[in-house]
């Protein structure tokens, strides 16, 4: 199915503020929200949708990506394939929401409890620093990292207990997961209610605890995970590995894996963007009577042509040389700057030649442009007269 525009989704302007486009999502979430909606599957994928739209629009540097991209510009390396998950929705998006508005309207604090009775707490995500040369950012590269993590518990199967022994209802808070205080005041009764301490809101604990991982239904592992970097990839990037970081408490889903990209410092090239620049410095000879020369370049070795009377600063542009555009055709140039070296040192044989070159036509600079001789000898006339 293609992807509707996200402005589109969510019903704003494409130079709409961030506060616009946060009231825009919190009323279609109102309005699609499943408990509004019950066994409605149009409605839940309008408020997946709506979810999708405000997760890269509140983001400032998927939001330039996308508008300058499209929906192409997002995927692969840049960090965001949808929602499938209402209870993801629920916990990634509910700061938005006043402090509550989902559990005023619709209950959703009782849906949490119950999704996490049911089907355990979702595990943390994992973060991990790759960096990668100008040489691998520029044509992708698949790298095998090695991390820690936590997984469930083959023992206990993830349940925490010890084989055949299960879990009872706490008596704490008679298996609700709450713990409820009234308290009352000039202003009226007021409730408040807490994550029950001893079950941590699951409203049962666990008889008894698994030997392996006493009782976390989790133990932590060293994996090695394989990574596919999409080429032209930017410093603070991050590719999202979904399931593969921490693993959920009570058989919870795991959570995710973010790579985050660095760039390391090379010693010859300088990026720009899709394009590399080189600094190349050259003889006066070379520069004067021009030459072939053999130059680095992210794919190895290529001749470049220098023309006679190649001037200090000049570039010369080798087309497609450069990065590989993300997620788009094409790649960028590699740009070489011209520099000509000037000899600090020099022997009594090599100064003399060069004092006899001074002193031919072509070799010893001379002012040739009679309007920029006229306009010096109006200054000198008109502050030294």
């Amino acid at each position: 199915m293609v992807k509707r525009d996200y402005y589109e989704v969510l019903g704003v302007e494409k130079n709409a503020s961030i506060d616009e486009i946060k009231s825009a999502y919190r009323k279609l979430a109102m309005k699609y929200h499943p408990d509004r909606n019950p066994n409605n599957p149009e409605a839940e994928e309008k408020f997946k949708e709506a979810a999708e739209a405000y997760d890269v629009l509140s983001d400032p540097e998927k939001r330039r990506k996308y508008d300058t991209f499209g929906h192409q510009g997002l995927s692969g390396g840049a960090g965001f394939s949808g929602y499938t998950d209402i209870n993801d929705i629920f916990s990634r998006f509910s700061d938005i929401f006043g402090g509550g508005i989902f559990d005023d309207f619709f209950g959703t604090s009782t849906r949490r409890r119950s999704h996490r009775r049911d089907m355990g707490e979702r595990g943390s995500d994992l973060r991990v620093r790759l960096a990668l040369t100008l040489e691998e950012i520029a044509n992708g590269v698949e790298k095998t990292i090695k991390v820690k993590r936590m997984t469930k518990c083959s023992d206990c199967n993830g349940t925490g207990a010890k084989a055949n022994s299960g879990y009872a209802t706490c008596t704490t808070c008679g298996g609700s997961g709450e713990i409820r205080q009234v308290s009352r005041s000039v202003f009226g009764q007021f409730v408040n209610i807490s994550t029950c301490p001893t079950c941590d809101g699951y409203g049962q604990i666990i008889k008894e605890k698994c030997d392996i991982c006493n009782g976390d239904g989790r133990i932590q592992v060293e994996e090695t995970v394989k990574v596919t970097i999409p080429p032209g990839v930017e410093e603070g990037n991050y590719i999202p590995l979904r399931g593969k970081g921490n693993a959920g408490r009570r058989n919870g889903p795991a959570g995710d894996l973010i790579i985050v990209i660095e760039e390391k410092q090379h010693d010859l090239f300088t990026r720009q963007g899709d394009n590399i620049l080189l600094p190349l410095t050259i003889s006066f000879p070379e520069a004067a009577l021009g030459a072939e020369i053999e130059i680095p370049t992210i794919d190895g070795y290529e001749k470049i042509k220098l023309h006679a009377g190649t001037q200090p600063g000049s570039t010369i542009v080798l087309k497609g040389k450069g990065i590989k555009k993300l997620n788009y055709d094409g790649r960028g140039d590699m740009i070489v700057i011209v520099n000509v070296h000037i000899p600090t040192k020099l022997n009594s044989k090599e100064k003399e030649l060069i004092k006899e070159l001074s002193t031919m036509e072509n070799i010893a600079y001379k002012q040739k442009n009679k309007k920029n001789k006229d306009f010096f000898e109006k200054v000198k006339d008109t502050f030294f007269s």
